[in-house]
C-alpha cells in the first residue's frame, strides 16, 4: 500500500483546517474564523483507492512577516514541503489574488516537487468560474472545491493520485518490500554503530560527536532471504534543544522514518541508563502503531553481577509501566556482543504484528476471563461482555461489544489486555505492539 505525503499549504483562513479536517472525518485540527490558529504541522492518513495518502495540514504562510510566531510557521511549512512528495497549494475562491498568494506560488514553483492548486470556497456550481482567476500564479493544474461541504473533494483526491502518477489501486502487500527497520534514540547513543555492525561494513559515519548523522539513510540486506531495509536516523531530541534549521530537518525525517517503519528499534545509553528523553521517544513509536523493541547500546562499560540485565529491565518497567510488554536486548556495538540477536528480535516482532486470533478463541477467552473476574457494577449498573473479536492487525486492534461501554473502567481494559498477552502464547505475545480494546 502506498504511502504518499501531501503538504497543505496557503495564506491564513483560506480553509486549509477546514479541508483537513473533512478528509480525516474527525476535528483533529482547530478550526476558527481568526488567522494563524494552527502553527505546527498535523499529520493524518487518508486511505483512497487503495492508497494510503499522509496529509500534513500547516500554519498560515505569511511570506512578507516578521513576527516572531508567523516565522516559526514558516519553518514549519517550509518543513513540510521538504518532506512531501506533492504540495496541495490553498487559495481562497473569494478573494482575488494577494500578493502572500503570489508570493507563495513563487516558492511553490521553485521547490522542485510535483503541487496542485486548489481554489477553496466554491461552494457551488456557480461559483466554479472563481478559479479563473488564480490562472494568473503560473501553477497548474488548477481544481475548485468546497472543504466546507465536500464538493469535489473526491475528484481532488483522484487528482492527486494522477499527479503522482498512483492512478490504478495498489495492491496490498505487506512483504513486498520486505521489512522496514527504523534504528532511533537520542544523539551518540550508537544507532550508526549498530548499523555499521549489522551491515558489517562502514555505511554509516561514525563519530563521539553528537549530530554526526544528519538524515535517514537506508540500507538493504538479507536475514534468511528476507529483505530487510535498516533506515538509520538523526538523534531525536527536544524541540527546545534543536540549534539548527539542519538538525530541525533531521528531527522531521527521523520522525517520518518511524512513519514508515514495520518496527522501531530504539537505542538508548546503557551507561546513561533509561531517561525521560527515551521515554518520551518510545511513546511516539507506540504511537504512532509500531512494533518495538528497546536496545540497550554500550553493554560493555557497564560493571555487571549476576542479575544486572533482569535489574536493568525491572527498574526500567517499574519507573515507565507501558514499556514492560515490549522484548530489552542487551548489546554492545563496539565489541560486537549479541549484535546478531538484533534481527531476530525485529524479525519477530514484525511477524507478530501481523498475526490474528480466531473469533472462536477470543470469545472463549472472553467467558474465561469473566469467570475469573467480571467487570465491575457501576452505578448500579450490571455490565455485559457480550462478543469479542479482533478487527485488525499491524497494530493489533479488538473491539468488545457490551450493554454499558462508557461505564467500563480503565483499569478492566488494562486487566483485559494484560490477560490478553498472558493467554496467547505467553513467550512472544508480550513483543506485539500495546493491543487497543474498544468497548461498543
Amino acid at each position: 500500500m502506498s504511502n504518499y505525503q501531501i503538504a497543505i499549504v496557503g495564506r491564513p483562513n483560506v480553509g486549509k483546517s477546514t479541508f483537513f479536517n473533512r478528509l480525516l472525518k474527525q476535528r483533529k485540527a482547530i478550526v476558527g474564523s481568526e488567522e494563524g490558529i494552527t502553527r505546527d504541522r498535523i499529520y493524518g492518513e487518508v486511505e483512497w483507492s487503495g492508497h494510503i495518502l499522509t496529509f500534513i495540514d500547516t500554519g498560515g504562510y505569511i511570506p512578507e512577516d516578521v513576527d516572531v510566531f508567523n516565522s516559526a510557521v514558516r519553518v514549519q511549512a517550509l518543513a513540510a514541503v521538504s518532506e512531501s512528495d506533492l504540495i496541495l497549494f490553498m487559495v481562497d475562491g473569494k478573494n482575488d489574488p494577494t500578493a502572500s498568494d503570489k508570493s507563495l506560488a513563487r516558492l511553490v514553483r521553485q521547490s522542485g516537487k510535483k503541487f496542485i492548486l486548489a481554489v477553496n470556497k466554491c461552494d457551488s456550481l456557480n461559483h466554479d468560474e472563481q478559479v479563473y482567476q488564480f490562472h494568473e500564479l503560473g501553477i497548474d493544474p488548477v481544481y475548485p472545491l468546497s472543504a466546507l461541504n465536500g464538493r469535489l473533494t473526491g475528484d481532488l483526491l483522484d487528482s492527486i493520485l494522477e499527479k503522482l502518477e498512483i492512478n490504478a489501486p495498489a495492491e496490498i502487500n505487506d512483504h513486498e518490500d520486505g521489512m522496514r527497520v527504523a534504528i532511533v534514540g537520542m544523539p551518540n547513543v550508537g544507532k550508526s554503530s549498530i548499523t555499521n555492525s549489522l551491515l558489517q561494513k562502514d555505511q554509516a559515519i561514525v563519530t563521539p560527536i553528537a549530530g554526526t548523522t544528519r538524515d535517514s539513510i537506508d540500507s538493504k540486506l538479507k536475514y534468511y532471504n528476507k529483505l530487510i531495509t535498516l533506515v538509520d536516523t538523526a538523534g531525536l531530541r527536544k524541540k527546545s534543544k534543536l540549534d539548527d534549521n539542519i538538525e530541525f530537518y533531521s528531527n522531521v525525517r527521523t520522525r517520518r522514518a518511524i512513519i514508515g517503519a514495520d518496527v522501531v528499534l530504539v537505542v538508548i545509553d546503557a551507561y546513561k541508563g533509561f531517561t525521560k528523553q527515551d521515554k518520551s521517544i518510545a511513546d511516539e513509536v507506540i504511537n504512532k502503531g509500531k512494533g518495538m523493541a528497546i536496545i540497550v547500546n554500550k553493554w560493555d562499560l557497564i560493571e555487571k553481577e549476576t542479575n544486572t540485565m533482569r535489574d536493568f529491565t525491572v527498574e526500567m518497567s517499574l519507573q515507565f509501566k507501558s514499556l514492560s510488554h515490549y522484548p530489552v536486548l542487551f548489546i554492545s556495538a563496539k565489541t560486537k556482543q549479541r549484535i546478531s540477536s538484533i534481527l531476530k528480535i525485529a524479525n519477530q516482532v514484525h511477524d507478530l504484528r501481523l498475526t490474528s486470533l480466531g473469533t472462536s478463541d477470543l470469545n472463549k477467552f472472553l467467558q474465561n476471563i469473566l469467570k475469573l473476574q467480571p467487570p465491575p457494577a457501576t452505578r448500579g449498573k450490571a455490565i455485559s461482555l457480550k462478543y469479542m473479536t479482533q478487527v485488525s492487525s499491524a497494530p493489533h486492534l479488538f473491539v468488545i461489544f457490551t450493554n454499558y461501554p462508557k461505564l467500563i473502567p480503565s483499569s478492566y481494559k488494562r486487566f483485559v489486555e494484560n490477560q490478553l498477552r498472558g493467554n496467547f502464547d505467553p513467550v512472544s505475545y508480550t513483543h506485539l505492539t500495546l493491543p487497543t480494546i474498544y468497548s461498543v
